[in-house]
């Protein structure tokens, strides 16, 4: 699969996703593993959001992975619950890298096609990773990439062209609908009693605006009203 620990405990490695891009991932089996025919141990992909920031640098060392940022055991990692698989998706995000910049993804389909070719070269030859479940997790635009991503596996699958067993999607904090976001914020902390009638508002006032913005395909200033609105609710 790639290089690794002497007691293959982690591997790591590139998949030549398309000519010209290479995508880096990072593996680790679980010190917990139970073996359990009635229950698999699961695998969990982990995607973070951005679009660009790297699952291999942040969701393993500052989120769920066995060591944090100074290098020291994180008693709380996943690695308790499931092996981890971070992929820095897309190309050009991490360690995974292009040699052209035409070889850039320009769709969230795309980079799904990308991550599904990833999956072939990891599993289809690799019986032992076959047997467990995969969990696709994202958090924040990562959401979008998993949505895609689990549909793209399944039709993979259905064509017979990916070998393993697709547990689910599971979504955290996922920014999938902006506008929609954007206008539960305030009410949602007006309720929690973190806003006041003030804050609110503000708050529905720069969620108007955004909304505009977005129809009017002005992306750049509805992202810079959501900063804005950002520090109204923080």
């Amino acid at each position: 699969m790639g290089m690794g620990t002497k007691d293959g405990s982690e591997q790591w490695g590139y998949v030549q996703v398309r000519p010209k891009a290479h995508m880096f991932w990072w593996h680790y089996k679980s010190p917990y593993r139970v073996e359990d025919p009635s229950k698999p141990w699961p695998i969990i992909l982990w995607l973070q959001g951005g679009p660009g920031a790297s699952g291999v640098g942040i969701g393993n060392f500052k989120e769920i992975g066995p060591l944090d940022n100074f290098l020291n055991p994180r008693n709380s990692t996943w690695l308790r619950k499931a092996d981890l698989l971070f992929v820095d998706n897309p190309v050009g995000t991490g360690y995974s890298f292009v040699e052209d910049d035409n070889a850039y993804v320009k769709t969230d389909e795309e980079a799904a096609t990308d991550l599904t070719t990833l999956l072939r070269k990891l599993f289809n030859k690799n019986e032992q990773l076959q047997k467990s479940p995969l969990y696709v997790v994202a958090e924040s635009y990562g959401g979008k990439y998993a949505v895609t991503l689990g549909l793209s596996i399944v039709k993979a699958m259905k064509a017979g062209h990916l070998k393993l067993k697709f547990g689910g999607v599971a979504l955290g904090d996922s920014w999938i609908s902006p506008e929609d976001y954007v206008f539960s914020w305030g009410p949602l902390l007006k309720d929690l009693s973190r806003l006041d009638n003030n804050g609110l508002a503000k708050s529905n006032k720069l969620a108007k605006q955004i909304r505009h913005q977005i129809k009017a395909g002005q992306f750049v200033n509805a992202t810079d009203s959501w900063g804005n609105l950002e520090d109204v609710i923080i």
